[in-house]
């Protein structure tokens, strides 16, 4: 039996010194400001000597960021804190690796002990940029428990919906949240724990600050297998309601270490900034897994919402080395004058979520010497293609594969396609299957095995590859709307729009907007009744009709009335007529 113990643990050890490569812990990195990268030498290389041996036990509390702990005590990682979060009002936290184990080993014997969840209960964490929240997701790995982020924004009908598709036992919000979750709980059966970030109390809630002060830091940490359920993240869809994408201890335990090893090319003396809202899964991406796995520091900034101007004063006065930001915070930078600021310790800047404009890039790096580095990755995986340290940069480029993946150009019946056509996304899933690729949509096996064509994962997107193997991100086969770094379903807007007594149809598509990238825009049929009043004043009443119905995100900031929407014979809306004639008429 020891020998066996001794074993496992071994591999674990070995699993960690994978993760975080030959760099390892040594404590000075090199500053300069090029594209060297740190954690490899070329992208031939990268991409060639990748292996990764899956354990059987993985959890990435236990064997990533305990194990840092340790290498911290010992002194072999450099001094940096392992968390580092600010306000903007002068508040400030800090945390080692020794006090994020210790005071998520707390709220883990909370989770456990005081709300009675067992491993793979599932836990709805709805919090902006504050400590708790990555406390939060910490205490979940240590228990087991299934972390489900969701963004602030979300209204209480939104809620009830994810409470009830999920069957949370538990949910984890603030005090602006807790009169929405208590309108509806009661028609939540599973839901048994409510717990508060306040100073304040409140009836039928557990107040998480005053429970953190006397609970035990002494807690053992769940075994669980690489392919158990460590998360689920709700993501728009074109037709029905959010689907529930599951990922597990491996496929973002171990699979983001790509994005952090490779793409973020982070070390232990790294600060990563990442502005991402806590309810994405880029949250995870960029603010947990990919700089833990490295044992780099993790830097917040609780904004309320996006200010350039801060986002500029804070990448000047700290020493923040690795900034992943969405294009279009970008695009709202480059409008300032960046010439006022000075950015010291940066080096390395990433983007996805969509192509940024070469003018953005190009102004970007006249005024900070550096490049930003394009992305491209799904809700469902790790990092899918990237432009990588040492690579030639083609601005507005996906990059080329990741290690993790081997992507394709395919056709309709799955044939590899030469460079210069356009296709399919496709990503190879036998006979081997990656592990940075989710496990399924829960409860939804239709649409699970619909993501499948012959041996390939097909991501929705279409794209070519040149001649040179880069990708090129051509359009969303699923009418995907991308607005200001969030992911918007025509379906969930049109639901909502639907509602009110005006509208009596409605289509939903994306429309170019030079600051956002593309806005929702919606073309509405009117209900004969309406069609007199003051079509100005109906469309701002529409809009904050959708405000506050839904996310507010998600309203149309376009509005046309039609009087009648292009269909299909069978009686669909043909969306992609009335995008096409948007994008078309603006090029025009």
């Amino acid at each position: 039996m020891l020998a066996l113990v001794t074993m496992q643990l071994l591999l674990r050890a070995k699993c960690f010194r994978q993760l975080v490569t030959a760099y390892s812990v040594r404590a000075v990195h090199n500053t300069c400001r090029t594209g060297t990268p740190q954690n490899f030498s070329n992208y031939e290389s990268m991409k060639q000597d990748f292996k990764l041996e899956i354990p059987e036990y993985f959890n990435f509390a236990e064997d990533v960021l305990d194990r840092w702990t340790n290498l911290e005590k010992t002194g072999k990682r450099p001094y940096n804190p392992a968390f580092w979060w600010i306000n903007g009002k002068g508040e400030e936290v800090r945390w080692s690796f020794e006090e994020l184990g210790s005071l998520s080993r707390k709220l883990a014997n909370i989770l456990a002990e005081d709300c009675v969840l067992k491993p793979g209960d599932r836990v709805i964490v709805i919090l902006p940029r504050i400590p708790e929240w990555w406390l939060a997701n910490v205490a979940c790995l240590r228990t087991g428990t299934v972390f489900i982020p969701g963004t602030t924004q979300l209204t209480q009908r939104d809620i009830l919906y994810r409470l009830q598709s999920s069957q949370a036992k538990c949910i984890i919000t603030n005090e602006d949240l807790a009169p929405a979750v208590d309108a509806i709980a009661s028609k939540c059966e599973n839901l048994q724990s409510k717990l508060i970030v306040s100073q304040n109390s409140r009836e039928g809630w557990g107040n998480l600050k005053e429970m953190m002060k006397h609970a035990s830091d002494h807690h053992t940490c769940v075994r669980t297998k690489h392919g158990e359920l460590m998360a689920i993240y709700f993501t728009s869809g074109t037709s029905g309601s959010p689907k529930m994408t599951a990922h597990t201890h491996g496929s973002f335990g171990l699979g983001l270490s790509i994005n952090g090893r490779f793409w973020l090319d982070l070390t232990p003396s790294d600060v990563m900034w990442n502005t991402a809202d806590t309810g994405w899964a880029k949250s995870a991406w960029s603010s947990v897994f990919s700089p833990w796995s490295q044992g780099s520091c993790v830097f917040a900034h609780y904004l309320p919402r996006f200010e350039s101007t801060s986002i500029l004063q804070t990448l000047s006065k700290f020493p923040i080395t690795v900034f992943c930001s969405a294009p279009t915070a970008y695009r709202m930078l480059v409008q300032n004058d960046l010439s006022s600021y000075q950015f010291k310790s940066l080096k390395h800047c990433v983007s996805a979520g969509e192509p940024i404009n070469p003018e953005v890039t190009e102004q970007w790096r006249h005024w900070t010497g550096l490049e930003i580095y394009e992305g491209y990755g799904q809700t469902e995986t790790v990092l899918i293609c990237g432009n990588f340290k040492g690579m030639r940069i083609k601005p507005g480029s996906m990059g080329k594969p990741s290690p993790a993946f081997d992507v394709k150009i395919l056709d309709e019946n799955c044939n590899v396609l030469p460079p210069g056509q356009e296709g399919d996304i496709g990503i190879q899933i036998l006979p081997d299957r990656p592990f940075g690729l989710f496990a399924q949509y829960v409860d939804n096996p239709t649409k699970t095995a619909s993501t499948v064509r012959g041996n390939f994962y097909i991501t929705g997107d279409r794209a070519y590859m040149d001649e040179d193997g880069y990708f090129w991100f051509v359009a969303r086969s699923d009418d995907i709307i991308l607005s200001s770094g969030y992911r918007i379903g025509p379906f969930e807007v049109e639901s909502t729009l639907i509602e009110h007594p005006a509208v009596s149809e409605s289509a939903v598509v994306s429309s170019p907007d030079p600051i956002r990238g593309e806005v929702v825009k919606a073309f509405i049929v009117l209900d004969p009744n309406y069609k007199s009043h003051d079509q100005e004043q109906l469309k701002k009443e529409i809009q904050e009709h959708v405000k506050k119905t839904t996310a507010p995100y998600k309203y149309p900031r376009k509005i046309e009335f039609i009087e009648e929407l292009p269909k299909t014979i069978s009686g669909k809306i043909r969306r992609k007529e009335l995008r096409n004639k948007e994008w078309e008429t603006t090029d025009a």
